[in-house]
This record gives structure tokens, sequence and C-alpha cells, in this order.
């Protein structure tokens, strides 16, 4: 749940998510694929308030779930900015065109977790007004809180499922668990009758100062910022559009603190709490209450261990497509050919050449060969400076979040904070300094933002709470909303007050930043979006809903061979497949559809 206690503070918290975490494995509950693993909390839980409390926690425990474990597949390698380690990306399989009702990644693991965690918001829902001795505007305020928590997981679900069942009270049996599925446009509703509860409710906050001790539960600004989604998705253009300004009429701001460097150190643990952040997963530096980024996004020069192996893994790659769509500094469009000419035309594996580092030995240099690459092109003393040319005048959130070729990181893997450089062949991080991954025969874009510096996330996992929904989000979303209802100068604005925090050219100052019109600005909405809000797991549910997911995970390159994990140069290490339109909802679980008599499959998963 929270860094802090429902009552009492930061430390106390940590031991009552352990407590609701033993109470909640002694009660059961209903493991939602629908099948039965015991019962919802009962009984002795709802006796008094402080057991009740601790159950109210252990809803919010549930946010942890998704980001217990690097295998449980980000929503940011579902969209078109990341892919995943070859060892384990064939297990999603709708990736891959292999995907079916028995899929766990592709169809039964987000919706078990997503409707325990609804189970969970249900049993406080239907079970709170009962408990005697409950001060009741904190019974109010809780509940809505769960309330909220419940639509946040039905948001997902109907994006992902397009249409799914809308359970609103508790299940005691699993007899009571066969509702047939609601529609996509019904599930909306709800949601939004919910979250207008939330927000009609005088016992939730517009908001929570940093040293609240009540920081990290939900606001009433969260509720706003969810129930914008949702018009979006309605294409309920004013309302999402008011529902915006609410949030910022709550008291939210962009983070600018750090001037120049603001964006960079706004995901850092000592900005965590800062009036940006609108509903965040709330992170200890303990085991159990934290988050995996630090691993997944990571790499070997992460600290501490000095055998050199690291606490980091890079299962999560940057695509090359997406760090190529960064614009220069100056708003325009970045293209290989303005570095080397002729680049574009070049055979992909032979471009590898551009990207070695200097003075290759001769093993490296057959080596390189071997694959492919042209080395007439070679510049033995020059190579790294000319490659290093194509990232040194881009968008600044480039920097801050990809680790781009020859440029450094500080890592901390020797006991004592490092630069290190991303080098290719990697030879060794001790005697070169090299940047050490687990995948050194390759060469990938790697993730920078959530990853520690130096000695700063000493652990496999990190303490830095993780944004869900931020202001920034909300500002972007919020122009999306204005440039549909034909305002351009406040969709422009919007736009530019994420730019400017980030230190970009702003639209409408030069021949490469004029919007020509509401088609020109949706795509650079969406473009602003990629940048922005790389890492947070986001991007997947708006390529759903712009329809371009499609088109953007799953293109075929000049040599026709499609998208999968790729080297920087554009070689593949392994190729996707577009598995057929029914693809862009994933199919109903198979042992739900066994369950429950009156749940239908979404066409072509039959």
């Amino acid at each position: 749940m929270n860094k802090i206690n429902i009552n009492r503070g930061r430390s106390l918290m940590k031991t009552m998510v352990a407590v609701v975490l033993v109470g909640m494995s002694t009660a059961g509950c209903v493991d939602m694929d629908l099948s039965p693993n015991g019962k919802p909390a009962e009984g002795n839980v709802w006796s008094t308030p402080t057991l009740a409390e601790q159950t109210i926690a252990g809803v919010y425990n549930q946010l942890y779930v998704d980001y217990s474990d690097v295998a449980n597949g980000w929503f940011d390698i579902w969209s078109s900015t990341m892919d995943y380690g070859i060892g384990i990306a064939p297990t999603f399989n709708f990736l891959f065109a292999t995907n079916s009702p028995s899929s766990v990644k592709g169809s039964s693991a987000p919706w078990q977790r997503f409707y325990k965690g609804i189970i969970k918001a249900n049993d406080v829902i239907g079970n709170l007004p009962t408990v005697e001795g409950f001060d009741e505007n904190k019974r109010s305020r809780y509940i809505s809180e769960c309330m909220f928590l419940r639509c946040w997981w039905y948001y997902r679900l109907n994006i992902l499922y397009n249409g799914v069942p809308y359970y609103k009270d508790p299940i005691k049996d699993i007899d009571e668990a066969k509702l047939a599925r609601s529609t996509q446009d019904e599930v909306w509703g709800y949601i939004v009758d919910d979250l207008t509860s939330c927000i009609n409710n005088p016992n939730l906050p517009d908001k929570y100062s940093s040293d609240d001790a009540n920081y990290g539960h939900i606001t009433k600004g969260a509720a706003y910022a969810l129930r914008g989604k949702v018009y979006l998705w309605m294409k309920e253009w004013k309302k999402a559009a008011d529902d915006f300004q609410a949030v910022k009429d709550c008291g939210y701001t962009l983070y600018k603190g750090a001037g120049e460097e603001s964006y960079k150190k706004l995901f850092k643990v000592e900005n965590e709490r800062c009036d940006e952040m609108i509903f965040s997963l709330q992170c200890l530096d303990h085991p159990d209450y934290t988050q995996k980024k630090n691993r997944g996004f990571g790499n070997r020069c992460l600290p501490p261990d000095p055998s050199g192996n690291g606490l980091g893994w890079n299962n999560y790659i940057i695509n090359p497509q997406f760090a190529e769509s960064y614009e220069n500094r100056d708003g325009s469009k970045f293209n290989w050919d303005d570095i080397i000419p002729g680049y574009n035309d070049m055979g992909i594996d032979k471009r590898m050449v551009y990207f070695l580092r200097n003075n290759i030995t001769e093993t490296e240099r057959k080596n390189a060969v071997a694959a492919g690459a042209d080395m007439s092109q070679y510049d033995a003393s020059g190579n790294e400076e000319r490659i290093k040319k194509a990232y040194e005048n881009r968008d600044p959130r480039m920097a801050m979040s990809v680790i781009t070729p020859y440029a450094s990181f500080l890592g901390g893997v020797e006991g004592t904070p490092k630069e290190y450089v991303m080098r290719y062949p990697f030879r060794s991080y001790t005697t070169y300094g090299d940047l050490k991954t687990d995948t050194s025969l390759k060469f990938y874009y790697l993730n920078r933002k959530f990853v520690g510096e130096g000695l700063e996330l000493p652990n496999i996992y990190s303490e830095l709470d993780l944004p869900f929904i931020r202001y920034a989000d909300v500002l972007l979303n919020w122009a999306e909303a204005l440039n549909e209802l034909n305002d351009l100068p406040g969709a422009i604005s919007k736009v530019n007050e994420v730019r400017e925090r980030a230190g970009a050219q702003l639209l409408g100052t030069n021949e490469f930043t004029q919007v020509t019109g509401k088609t020109d600005m949706h795509q650079r909405i969406m473009n602003e979006r990629h940048w922005e809000l790389i890492g947070e797991d986001v991007i997947y549910f708006d390529e759903i809903r712009w329809r371009t997911w499609k088109d953007l995970k799953f293109y075929k390159d000049k040599e026709g061979k499609m998208n999968g994990m790729t080297q920087i140069w554009g070689t593949r290490t392994n190729n996707y497949a577009w598995g057929g339109d029914h693809y862009w909802s994933l199919p109903i679980p198979a042992r739900e559809m066994q369950m429950n008599p009156n749940m239908v499959q979404n066409p072509g998963w039959d």
C-alpha cells in the first residue's frame, strides 16, 4: 500500500502491511480467474476498527503485484516503446501470434491480478459500513478510496478485454461470481458513476501535502484524473477537459525544482512526493513493499556485487524506432542521413560498422565482418565521435531516459560511484570501464529512467515510488481533449508546459514547431506522450485507444522483417508477428469460460 500508515506514519506502515499480509493469508481470498482459493476477508476482520483498517491496507497491497517480478511483463513492452529479453519474450504470446485463452501473460495473468484487487476492494466497500466504533468521516473516505482502486483495475481490464463483468458487491461464494460481461461502453459508464461518487464525497481531500500522515492515499485529484481518462475513451472531450482543469484546481502542478534537470530529478527518491505525483505506488526499502524496475531496466554496473555481475538486468530494452523518434533539440525531425549521409539506404546489418568502438582488435573486426558490417566505413580513430553526434542535440528527455551509444552511466558495482561508458563490442567493465550488461554480445538502447545511479539504490528492488498518474500525463491528456474541441491554442499551451520543463523547443516558436492544424497537433500530442511517459506503463493503453498499436508495434523494416527485439542499427534478435484484428483485445481466460456459464468469448478467440 503506502509508505504511510493509515493513521500514524511511515515507520508503522511497514509493520502494518506485514500484519495485513498474514491476516489476509489466513482469511483467504478469491483467486479471480474467478476460481476459489478460500474466501474474502470476513468474520473477525470486521470486528474492530483496527482490523478493518488492516484489511483496507490489503487492498492497496494489490498494487505491488504487477511490479514484484521483472518477468510479469510491465506494460511498456506491450507498447511500441520497449521490447523484452529473448529468454522470456515468447511467453508474451500476443506479440508472436501464438496467443490463446490458455496463455498466461496474454490472457489469465492480468485478469487474475486485477480481479483480485477488485474482490478485495468490494470486500471493504460492502463490509466497512457494518464495523462498529469506526469514525464516520474516515469510514466514508476509505470506502471512496477502495471505490477508486476498484475503478483503476476495471479501467485497465476494460481496455485489455473490451468489456468485463462488473462486480460491485462482496463475493462470499464462487457461485456468486457468474455475472455476464458488460460491454466496454457500459463499463465506462459504471466507472464514471463510481468516480463521480468519490468526487462528490466531502471527506475525500483534494490532495495531501508531502508531509501528511495520509500521503499516498487516494485523493479527489486522482479521481478527477482517472475520470478524465475514461471520458477520453468515451470521446466526451468537454467533460474530460473539465476534469483535467479540476485536477489543476486541486493543487497539482509540474515539478520544476531542479531547473534544466527537473525531468531527470523528478524520478528520484527526494522528489517522489512532489506536487506532480497524483497517484503512485508507495514503495519502501523492503523487498515486500517495493518495485523491481531498478533491476529489470538496469545493467550489470549497478551495485553492490564486487564480482562484476551487479544487481541489474536489462530485460527491458528500448526499441530503436522509438529512440529514433526523439526530435532534434530545435524541434526538427531526426534523420540519420543528416549525421551519416547514405545511412538510410544502407543494408541494415552493414550499419553495425558505425557503432563499433575506436581501435577494434583483429578478432573484433573479424566478428563484425561475419555479422555483415561494412568495414570500409570504419574510422579507427573517430568512429565513436562520429556516432555520438547523433545524440548530442536531441530532445533532452532522450539523454535522461535512454542510455545511448558512448554515453556514460554512473554505476557502483565496484563499491564506489564510477563512470562507465556504453561501448561495443564490450570488453571489460574493470579494465576498460565498459558498461556491462547481461546481453554484452548484442548492442541495445538501455533504460536510464527509474534506474539508480552510483550507490543510489543498492538492492535488487527499489524504494522509489512509481507514478501511475502524474500531472504531466494529465496536461497531455488535457491537450488532446482541447484539440478535439478545436481549441488549438489551448492544446499548444498545455503541451508547451511539458516541453518547457523538459527543455524542448516550444511549439509555435520556429519553422519546425509550427502546428498546421488539428491532425498535426494530434500527432504531436501522441509523440509527446511517448517521450514524456516512457517507462511508466501508460503508452500501451494510449496506443490501443488511438488504434496505432498495430502499426507501431508490428511494423516491417526496409528489408521486410517484422519488428522485434532490435539492436540499435536495426538487426533483429527476434521478430514479432501480428495475429489478426482480434488481437486488439485479449481473450477471456479459458478457466473463466469453463466456470462461468454466462461468459461470452471475444470474437476470434473461440
